[in-house]
């Protein structure tokens, strides 16, 4: 009898264990872009605010989703940005910052400079970047394992060179066959 449950503590550590290390290699822009010099890969960034809702979701149920996280740590430079924070950033030549951050405040912040380049108006917003640092789409609001899948294949396989038109994006979305699970 101890031998079975023994074994039973075992397995269910393992995988516990296996779920803790399914998590996505997020990093600062800054080494996204440095990793692309050596190994070109796009960057997908969430862009996100510590009051969001939607964002914490989008951790909880998306970036934490086993098929998401293989998947974007085997084909991306994942970035996480807080669109209210008060990092300094240097990217593209320029630095960005949030010089009205106040610290004091709870809640909402005001808007870092590098959010406002990219012309970031709702949170989330993921935006894609190619291996040359260039922005591809910004992609606003939560979305499910799946939802995310279309962009990151979409992005993935260069499909998005191929589509001009609504008719087109239509057709791509309408033919798109997800194969995450959750």
């Amino acid at each position: 009898m101890k031998k079975i449950v023994f074994v039973i503590a075992v397995f269910i550590l393992s995988i516990s264990l296996q779920a803790q290390k399914a998590k996505i290699n997020w990093m600062s822009l800054e080494e996204a872009v440095e990793a692309q010099a050596v190994n070109p890969k796009k960057i997908m960034m969430d862009v996100y605010t510590t009051w969001c809702g939607p964002c914490k979701m989008l951790d909880k149920n998306t970036f934490q989703n086993p098929d998401v996280v293989k998947y974007v740590n085997q084909n991306f430079y994942a970035v996480k940005f807080n669109a209210e924070g008060n990092k300094k950033i240097n990217f593209q030549g320029y630095t960005f910052e949030n010089p009205d951050f106040d610290p004091s405040r709870r809640g909402r912040n005001a808007q870092h400079q590098l959010a406002s380049a990219l012309k970031i108006t709702a949170y989330p917003t993921i935006v894609f970047f190619n291996e040359k640092g260039e922005t591809l789409l910004p992609v606003p609001g939560y979305k499910t394992p799946g939802q995310l899948e279309l962009y990151l294949k979409l992005f993935f396989n260069n499909d998005h060179e191929t589509i001009s038109t609504q008719e087109q994006w239509n057709q791509y979305q309408k033919d798109f066959v997800s194969q995450f699970k959750g």
